[in-house]
């Protein structure tokens, strides 16, 4: 509990991003000024200053110096980030959030973000048939809808102009936002002229900042699903992949099925099957020297199992998940796909995890799933465009928070310097404005408001994962159940006076064959109580 309070005091001191890049700062003005500090609208003052929710501040970068994988410097948008585009942005203060401050922060709600919420992300296989398809149709909704919020940049900022006089940003639709998002950060570096790129380079893989940056990376993408849909009790499921030997999302009624005529296609039975892909073709834009425009270039593919066998032996286990987990240094020297005994090399897949030395031409845990996939999801810059990503990693960030429960590590575990180039505690991670910086979420999700179905005590996870489904699917068809009940009374009542009536009938025959059988035919000296009684059947 005490480590919980701290995690969440914390994050008061820091502030709170929602992607790039936000439309109010994507012009000119914003360009030229070097500042993103948007109006909130709940009093027209920049970053809502008026009512004491935030401020126009100052950027300051890490000055830290990084590893060698990247020896260049001043050539590339996201070095020391955000300041090729910003140098002032909103610093929100206690649990307010957003660019403009208008929103609170992770795991807080209600008009003064003062109430502190818990939401579970649970296991995709354990919805209820209703909930799988309503998370189908918030995909579907996000790829089909215009981000409110936010833009992305189409060019580098030296094609912009000097004062910005150039402005070349683009809308985009709210999943692929994030599609794009996930390109940016891990695309090569321009050194100029066609084709003449840095491939050691990725702010988000490969290194310490693999594993907080996703988390930030979900987090967001949950929140802006919510404010989409007006659903703020949604989470991102997960899928256990543990143990599988088949891609058990991939059927009609979840992810999509095999395309009988093409299996590197989606079954023409899924929404997914008519989905365009972005940010695939990274050879052509190295080509062009040119940035993903989010242009639609062709469907979803995806092949489960047919992978390379040399490069992907099998699938996870939980063996594999557990000496992963009970690794106690999350990070080690040279800190990055080389490193030994490192819990997040180990677990991103670049070493063996029953030995946890580096591997060379073999993928495991969780790049032996994107592999596995064999498809879209297989490369790096364009994985996220298969929505399964999403479930993968919503596991994976599981883990990593097994991780730190079991171990409770200090900040100081997270390197400070050294790392590779957008890696170290201090850089703001890639390409989140307003800011986040990666050390700030190398803490516990409880500080960040969610929680795992399969991480609860075992009470609370038999409600989450088998009452909870029962009880939505009885809410769900209540009036059927109800219409099903008073109609079943209804047949009951008739049955009954029909039995009645049949055994009136009988006993009234009953009674004429006795009467006959002494000669004569009269009536019974009997009250209507007594009708059925033999002893009153005397003669007179």
């Amino acid at each position: 509990m005490g480590s919980l309070f701290a995690s969440i005091v914390l994050l008061q001191l820091i502030g709170t991003c929602l992607c790039q890049f936000p439309r109010p700062c994507a012009n000119s003005e914003g360009l030229r000024t070097k500042e993103c500090c948007p109006v909130w609208g709940g009093d027209g003052s920049a970053c809502g200053a008026l009512s004491g929710r935030g401020f126009c501040a100052d950027v300051e970068v890490s000055e830290e110096p990084h590893g060698p994988q990247y020896p260049h410097r001043g050539i590339d948008d996201r070095e020391q980030w955000p300041l090729a585009f910003f140098n002032r942005t909103c610093r929100c203060a206690g649990n307010y959030g957003g660019f403009n401050c208008g929103e609170c922060r992770f795991g807080y709600w209600g008009a003064n973000c003062a109430e502190y919420r818990e939401s579970v992300r649970r296991n995709i296989l354990t919805l209820s048939t209703t909930e799988q398809q309503k998370f189908i149709s918030y995909l579907n909704l996000a790829k089909n809808t215009i981000s409110r919020d936010y833009v992305i940049t189409t060019a580098t900022r030296q094609e912009m102009g000097e004062n910005g006089e150039n402005p070349m940003f683009s809308d985009i639709n709210t999943y692929d936002l994030f599609v794009w998002i996930h390109y940016y950060v891990s695309r090569d570096a321009f050194l100029g002229g066609p084709g003449n790129v840095w491939t050691d380079i990725d702010f988000a893989h490969e290194s310490a900042a693999f594993l907080p940056w996703h988390r930030v990376f979900l987090l967001h993408w949950e929140n802006e699903i919510r404010k989409l849909t007006g659903d703020f009790n949604f989470t991102i499921p997960y899928w256990d992949w543990r143990d599988a030997q088949t891609c058990e999302v991939c059927t009609d009624a979840l992810m999509g099925g095999r395309n009988s005529l093409n299996p590197n296609l989606i079954s023409p039975a899924s929404v997914f099957s008519s989905w365009k892909v972005i940010c695939t073709q990274p050879e052509e834009y190295n080509n062009r020297e040119a940035l993903c425009n989010a242009t639609g270039e062709g469907p979803l593919l995806r092949n489960p199992g047919n992978h390379d066998p040399n490069r992907v032996k099998r699938l996870p286990t939980t063996a594999d998940v557990e000496f992963t987990v009970n690794l106690p240094s999350y990070e080690t020297d040279p800190m990055d796909r080389f490193s030994n005994m490192s819990f997040r090399n180990v677990l991103e897949g670049f070493a063996n995890p029953e030995t946890g030395m580096a591997l060379s031409g073999q993928s495991t845990m969780h790049n032996a799933l994107h592999l596995f996939m064999n498809g879209t999801m297989s490369s790096v810059q364009g994985s996220a465009n298969d929505p399964i990503f999403l479930l993968h990693h919503g596991f994976i960030d599981s883990i990593f928070e097994r991780w730190l429960r079991t171990h409770q590590p200090l900040r100081t575990s997270y390197p400070r310097s050294n790392a590779p180039i957008g890696h170290n505690d201090g850089y703001y991670m890639v390409p989140f404005l307003p800011l986040y910086r990666n050390g700030d979420y190398f803490l516990s999700n409880k500080a960040l408001g969610y929680e795992y179905a399969y991480l609860l005590d075992p009470g609370q996870r038999f409600v989450q994962e088998f009452l909870t489904p029962y009880l939505q699917q009885a809410e769900e068809i209540w009036q059927w159940l109800l219409g099903a009940g008073i109609i079943g009374a209804l047949i009951a009542t008739l049955l009954a006076m029909l039995v009645v009536v049949v055994r009136r009938r009988w006993k009234r025959n009953q009674r004429r064959k006795r009467a006959s059988s002494y000669g004569e035919r009269q009536p019974l000296l009997q009250s209507s109580s007594e009708e059925g009684s033999s002893s009153y059947q005397t003669t007179l």
